[in-house]
Parts: structure tokens; sequence; C-alpha cells
């Protein structure tokens, strides 16, 4: 049984009433407990337990060091296209918003991981939009087959594929595939999916599965928090979690915590998350999955992630930029831009064409980040905290 079978048969309905229900005693017999479920989480995220802030950060604390030690790993996302089939209202490389856009040749891609590389990255997660065109099986097993030589972890965040697709591109050195459902909610999945593959709720929610059988040995799931209820997405997330470490056990599982950013579509969230929900938040997937990676992107602002970091944070990005070329220029003499899909002619005088004072292209971001911050002053920061930022923690040599 997949985990579509298994989410279908889930009352969601019933775990939100529970969890609004819940009292602060009851939230606060879960800090007790050796072992806790998937309503111990709805007890968790409850408001009830919102009022536990404290003591759920100071337990959130503790367990993060005895699983994880005083280290925050360190990667950096590298965006190789915005060219993409899908209509998504809330990201800005939907097909249809009129944006510049550009796909990077694996030279490209090698001249931006070495720069990534001088700032001390190991671990590339390598980003893109969906368009078999320009983001072909070839051409991401090109990128890997490039990049890991001298990056011991390359990742993909890119469009789902089949098992089959996956084996060469894994094959040629990626490890680890990071995929949001963005929201579990059906109907509102299908209200901000108006075209492209993406539409299919199903065959997304399977893609961790098809990507474990395919040899990957890190997996990534998330929401997209500013979609439909945060409570509603945190326990669809969770259930995920909880299906995939029982029968992806051979992989390590992260899991992403991403609050909506403005973009090139203008896009207003659905609904709110505040800090101090994010905060809980954390907490709650800390304790009930003690050894799950937690991510923090750039996202979130500089200092909501420095308290965050302490709580039950394990993995972090810095100095991120989410368009293609953005950390050297690489593709500008390539940008295009398209409307509802079409390339169309961009004036030579276009103020559009220049780069900016550190030599980024103009290609259009996915989402505007919120922390600005270089990745040095971040590892100082980390460092301030009394934490050590590793930036490799794995190499192929362990499975050769």
């Amino acid at each position: 049984m997949s985990f579509v079978a298994e989410f279908n048969k889930l009352r969601f309905a019933s775990l939100i009433e529970q969890s609004q229900g819940t009292t602060v005693s009851e939230a606060r017999e879960c800090l007790g407990k050796p072992r806790l479920s998937l309503a111990d989480f709805g007890r968790l995220i409850s408001p009830a337990a919102g009022d536990l802030l404290e003591p759920l950060c100071h337990r959130s604390q503790l367990v993060t060091r005895q699983r994880f030690g005083k280290v925050i790993r360190f990667f950096a996302p590298l965006y190789l296209s915005n060219e993409c089939i899908n209509n998504c209202k809330y990201c800005g490389f939907s097909r249809d918003n009129p944006i510049l856009r550009v796909t990077l040749a694996v030279d490209e891609v090698l001249r931006e991981a070495r720069a990534l590389k001088e700032q001390g990255f190991r671990n590339l997660l390598l980003v893109s939009g969906e368009h078999p065109k320009f983001i072909s099986q070839d051409y991401l097993t090109d990128c890997v087959r490039a990049l890991h030589a001298e990056f011991p972890s390359v990742s993909l965040e890119v469009g789902p594929m089949e098992t089959n697709e996956y084996r060469p591109i894994r094959d040629a050195g990626a490890e680890g595939l990071v995929v949001y459902q963005e929201t579990y909610d059906r109907a509102v999945y299908a209200q901000m999916h108006t075209a492209g593959p993406k539409r299919d709720f199903d065959w997304r929610l399977e893609t961790p599965e098809r990507a474990y059988q395919a040899g990957f040995h890190r997996l990534g799931i998330g929401a997209l928090f500013g979609l439909s209820d945060w409570r509603l997405e945190a326990l669809s997330v969770a259930a995920h979690a909880d299906y995939l470490l029982r029968h992806c056990w051979k992989a390590q599982l992260t899991i992403s915590l991403p609050r909506l950013r403005p973009n090139a579509g203008d896009f207003e969230p659905l609904t709110q998350m505040a800090d101090r929900e994010l905060a809980q938040l954390v907490c709650a997937f800390r304790l009930v999955f003690p050894d799950v990676g937690l991510v923090l992107s750039t996202r979130e602002p500089a200092k909501l992630r420095d308290g965050l970091i302490p709580v039950g944070i394990t993995l972090i990005s810095a100095g991120s930029h989410t368009e293609p070329g953005g950390y050297t220029g690489a593709g500008k003499e390539k940008i295009h831009l398209t409307e509802r899909g079409r390339i169309v002619e961009l004036a030579a005088s276009s103020s559009e064409w220049a780069s900016t004072n550190t030599g980024a292209t103009q290609a259009t971001g996915q989402f505007e980040i919120s922390d600005t911050r270089s990745p040095d002053e971040v590892a100082a920061l980390v460092r301030r905290l009394g934490y050590e930022p590793v930036w490799k923690d794995w190499d192929a040599a362990l499975t050769a």
C-alpha cells in the first residue's frame, strides 16, 4: 500500500478537532512521554500547547542535542532553470508569469557550483522548474555527473519522475531528493495547480517512494505554509513522515518548513502562520520525530532563524539565490522573456538585460529571500551560539 492509500484513510478533520480541543494539561503530558503518536503531535501543535512554548523549546533543544549533537549542517540551493510548464498560482516560475528565464548549460552549472565551493559549501541542492524540453533526464544526469567529482553531497528538487528515470541520475552521484507536496489539502491543491503535470496530486504524493526505490539515501518532504490551514498541513506532513520512516527506513528523512514569500506572480498567502506558531511546529516535529532532520531556509528572517537554530533545526541554507546564474552571472547572455509560455523578444536597450552590482543575472527568481546574510556571517552566528557549522558530513567513499 502506498502513502496515497493510507493518506486517503486518515480522518484529518477528526485529528484537527482533537487538536483544537486539547487542554494545557494534556499538551503538557506529551512532554513526559518516551514515544509520541500522531495524536500527540496534534496536541503539541494545538492552541493550548502554544501557551507552553518555553518548556516545548527547552525539551526540543535537549532532544536535538542528544540526537544530533551541537552541529548545524549547511547547504546551498543551485538553480538550474526557471523554465516551467506548470501553472502554480503561488510560484514565481509559473508558466503564465511574464518573467525572464534561462537554463544553464552544464559548464555554467559547474561555474556556479565552484563559486559556492569557494564559500565553503559541499552540500548542493539542484533546483529547477518543471519543463522536459529544458530539464530532461539526460541533462540532470550530466549536471550531477559533472558535480559529483567535487561535491560529496548532491540532491535534487526537480519535477517528479518515474523510478527508472531516477536511477541514471542516482548512479551519476545524486544521493538525495526533495519534493514538497506544497499543500496536502486536495481542494486547495486543485485550485492552485491549473495546468501542467503537477495537477496530479497522487502522482506527486508518491514521489518520495519512487525515489527511494531508485536508491536515494536522503528524502526530503514538506508543505508550503500559506495555502491551507497550517495545522492541517502539519498533521499531513507528520503522517507522511511516519509512513516514510516505516516503509523507506534505509533513507535519512528531512522535513522542510517553508512559508510563502513574495514572488513574480504577486500571490497573496491564503492563510497565515505566526512566528510563534512556526517555533511551536519545530518543537512538535522534533519531539515526535527525534531523528528526522529539520530544514530552515533563507525564506525566514535572520532574527527568527537565529532563535530557531538552537531549538531543533539541523540543516540551513545561507547566502542563497533563487534564480539560475545568481551566484556568478552565468547564462545572462541567454536570458529571454516569456509570456504564457511563449518567448517574446526583449528590446536590446532594456535595462532588464543589465547585471546587478554582484554580477548576478537578471533572470527572475522563484521567490524573495529574507535572510540576506553571507554564509560566513551565518556560520559566525552559529559558532557564537555554541554550535559547529558543518559544510560536509558525507563522502561517496563511505559507500564505495
